[in-house]
């Protein structure tokens, strides 16, 4: 968000201007230290001394963009506009506010008028190519970023959006460029050389990140949560969750498992599968709304907010009885280096149970893990089995088959059921 700070005309000695005043400068500076709410009642009550200033209409229009507001931002930005119809503060507020509204097309017509009025300023091509990018329409997002850090090369946001835009279509030494000016802005350094290992040649396992991070993750299914389900299956043609439960029964057929423990949960793809045939289900997942859309199928018996790795040490150090079933859906391709994970799924596990997961399979034989383009791992058959034996599991069945789609092609991976001895 912008703020104005824009100042009173000091020749007004008036009660209501320094009233008015007195406020207005309490608004910026709760606005300066994120104390939204103080900063919106301080900016309403400035204007309750003078109606309609235009400075403090655009400082309330920010404020309430900060406060998630953004059909209160169009009625403020339409009063500025009413007053200045090429008011460019305005226009912006409006313009991001429609898009948090899902108003793409119409918030597209905004950033075109601000450009109109003055295409020199980087950032406002950067918010027409995240509107553009919105809509799908890529290749002129891709301009607008390439204009955007053109014009000003502080812009970390474009720049990892550009390189996110070039990986996707395959424009890997592009991506990396963009991905390092993106870092040597002060860009999310962890994120963006995760970014950056998936279209280099750190993307293998000698140099990649062990595993995508937390709050890379965290957002991405937060933000998924709502369309998850019909997505994945529908769209992607996701069977991974049946596949894994299917071949179970094969493992163990008619088997009632006493405690099974579903790693990455989601919203419960895989656990509504696997629920008849347990006494206790439990969920964790790193994701809080996907966690509530899978408390809403009643089949979980607790539901845990963490990182697997954690959650499975926990239950050894709180001698948690062990489960004699693990699953893992869909959730090793955003981490690497499995070995922790291994280790805790042992030490969690009674003798005898089922340790079973999904992972997509790396091309090369010779790498442990590789992190793909698509930004997810995958793993060599010659690692899982080397890891099997490491940590006191016996391969029972391993199987090599598509288990998602990508743009329509078949995506292999494997299927691995182990026995924990």
């Amino acid at each position: 968000m912008m703020l104005s700070h824009t100042m009173f005309s000091m020749t007004l000695q008036d009660t209501a201007f320094d009233k008015a005043k007195e406020h207005f400068l309490a608004g910026l500076a709760h606005f300066e230290a994120k104390q939204f709410e103080s900063a919106e009642q301080c900016f309403r009550s400035s204007l309750a001394y003078m109606p309609g200033r235009v400075s403090t209409l655009v400082n309330l229009a920010a404020t309430l963009l900060a406060l998630d507001k953004p059909q209160d931002v169009l009625g403020v930005t339409a009063d500025i506009l009413a007053q200045e119809s090429d008011n460019q503060d305005a226009l912006l507020h409006r313009a991001t506010a429609m898009g948090f509204l899902g108003r793409m097309n119409e918030a597209l017509a905004h950033f075109d008028r601000l450009l109109a009025l003055n295409e020199q300023v980087g950032e406002f091509w950067s918010r027409q190519a995240q509107t553009l990018q919105a809509l799908e329409r890529h290749d002129e997002a891709l301009k607008s970023y390439q204009r955007a850090v053109a014009l000003d090369s502080t812009l970390t946001t474009a720049w990892v959006n550009l390189g996110s835009l070039l990986r996707e279509t395959g424009h890997r030494q592009e991506a990396a460029h963009a991905f390092r000016q993106a870092i040597a802005q002060g860009a999310d350094t962890e994120l963006v050389r995760y970014y950056l290992a998936s279209v280099t040649d750190d993307g293998n396992a000698r140099k990649a990140p062990s595993s995508a991070p937390q709050h890379y993750v965290q957002a991405l299914f937060d933000g998924y949560a709502d369309d998850f389900d019909s997505h994945l299956v529908n769209v992607l043609g996701y069977k991974t969750h049946v596949l894994l439960n299917q071949h179970l029964q094969t493992v163990a057929p008619d088997r009632r498992f006493l405690s099974t423990l579903d790693l990455g949960c989601g919203t419960g793809l895989c656990g509504g599968l696997i629920h008849p045939f347990t006494k206790r289900l439990v969920g964790v997942d790193l994701s809080q709304q996907m966690l509530d859309k899978a408390a809403q199928l009643g089949i979980y018996d607790e539901l845990v907010q963490g990182d697997i790795v954690a959650h499975l040490r926990s239950q050894v150090m709180s001698n948690t009885p062990p489960h004699d079933l693990v699953m893992a859906t869909d959730v090793f391709v955003y981490i690497g280096d499995l070995r922790p994970t291994f280790e805790a799924a042992h030490a969690a596990m009674q003798s005898g149970g089922i340790f079973c997961f999904s992972a997509e399979a790396a091309s090369d034989e010779t790498h442990d893990f590789e992190l793909l383009p698509s930004l997810r791992y995958a793993h060599s058959q010659r690692y899982l089995r080397a890891l099997a034996s490491q940590h006191g599991f016996e391969v029972t069945l391993l199987r090599h088959e598509p288990i998602r789609e990508d743009q329509r092609k078949p995506i292999m991976g494997f299927l691995v059921y182990l026995r924990r001895l």
